[in-house]
C-alpha cells in the first residue's frame, strides 16, 4: 500500500513553536475511523485531522477531526491548518478561499499568505451555572470571578462554557480539581471550559484566554479557534466591550508555554452573528505513517 502521508502544523503562532500543534493525515479513505483514533492518541496533541478525499465534494473538502479521546464535530486551529494543507499540498488553484466539509457542515476559510480566518457558524447558547460550582471546578474563589455576566454555554459547533473573571492573576492562578470538574460535566453539555480576562498577555491583545477540556483528553488546549467563536458571540450578546461590533487580539496559552494569539473579527446585528476566527498557520515537519 502507498504511504500515508501527514503534516505537522503550529497553527495561531506568531513564530515556530508556539501556537497550537496539529496533525493533518492525507488519508484519502485508506484509514477506517477506530484506526483514525488510533492515531491521534499517538500524535496526542489537541487534535488530529483526516483528509478523507482528494477531490472536493458539494465544493469542499472532506474532513474528519479527532482529539486523544474522541471524533468531534468542529474545532479551530484544525480548521485552520488543514485549510493551509489543503491549499498548498491538495487543492489546485487555490485563490482567497477554501471550503472544509465538517461534521458540523461547511465551513469556509479564507487565505492570504499564511494567515487563515474561518466562518463559524450561528452559535446556540446553552446552561447557565452557579459561581460557587465553577469556581470548586477551577480552583479560585468565588470573587476571583466576574458576576456581572452569566457563565453559560455557547457552541458554533463544539460547546464550552464561558467564564469571566476579574483579572490575570485569577486566570493564572486556575488548578483544576477534577473532582469538582467532574461534578460540574455531569451536569453540563460543553465540551470544555473556556476562562478569560479583559487583560491581554501582550500589547495590542484586549483578552486572555485559558481553556481546559479534560473530559476529551486536553488538560489544556493552547489555542482553541472553535472557543474563542463562542466567545466572540458571549462578548456580543451580553455587550462586555461594550459594541456590538468588535476586531480584537487574544492571547491564549502563555501558562503553558505555548504563547499564541488569535484574531477575533465578530459583530451582531438584528440578532445575526458574524463570527469570524482566524491566525497564522507554520509548517513545522511533515513524513509518512508506517
Amino acid at each position: 500500500m502507498e504511504k500515508i502521508k501527514f503534516y505537522i502544523t503550529d497553527v495561531f503562532g506568531k513564530k515556530k513553536y508556539t501556537g497550537n500543534q496539529l496533525a493533518t493525515v492525507l488519508d484519502y479513505g485508506r484509514i477506517d475511523g477506530q484506526e483514525m483514533q488510533q492515531i491521534a492518541r499517538e500524535f496526542n496533541f489537541s487534535e488530529t485531522t483526516f483528509i478523507t478525499s482528494p477531490d472536493k465534494n458539494n465544493g469542499g473538502y472532506q474532513v474528519r477531526i479527532f482529539t486523544p479521546g474522541r471524533e468531534i464535530d468542529f474545532a479551530g486551529h484544525p480548521t485552520l491548518g488543514t485549510a493551509h494543507i489543503l491549499r498548498n499540498y491538495v487543492a489546485e488553484d487555490v485563490t482567497g478561499k477554501i471550503i472544509l466539509n465538517l461534521k458540523v457542515g461547511q465551513i469556509p476559510v479564507e487565505c492570504s499568505g499564511n494567515i487563515y480566518s474561518m466562518t463559524q457558524v450561528q452559535p446556540r447558547f446553552g446552561k447557565e451555572f452557579p459561581t460557587v460550582l465553577i469556581a470548586g471546578a477551577l480552583g479560585l474563589k468565588d470573587k476571583d470571578i466576574d458576576t456581572k455576566s452569566p457563565i453559560i454555554e455557547v457552541s458554533t459547533g463544539l460547546p464550552f462554557l464561558i467564564v469571566p473573571l476579574v483579572s490575570k492573576q485569577a486566570l493564572q492562578n486556575i488548578k483544576i480539581n477534577m473532582e469538582q470538574y467532574t461534578r460540574f460535566a455531569s451536569q453540563s453539555d460543553a465540551s470544555g471550559v473556556l476562562v478569560f480576562t479583559d487583560e491581554g498577555q501582550e500589547p495590542g491583545q484586549t483578552l486572555s484566554v485559558r481553556v481546559f477540556v479534560p473530559t476529551l483528553g486536553i488538560p489544556e488546549d493552547p489555542a482553541t479557534g472553535s472557543g474563542n467563536g463562542c466567545l466572540a458571540a458571549w462578548l456580543l450578546r451580553y455587550n462586555f466591550l461594550g459594541k456590538q461590533q468588535i476586531d480584537i487580539k487574544v492571547g491564549q496559552g502563555y501558562e503553558i508555554n505555548r504563547p499564541s494569539e488569535i484574531a477575533i473579527r465578530a459583530s451582531l446585528k438584528n440578532n445575526i452573528y458574524d463570527l469570524h476566527v482566524g491566525g497564522q498557520v507554520i509548517e513545522i515537519a511533515e513524513g509518512y505513517l508506517r
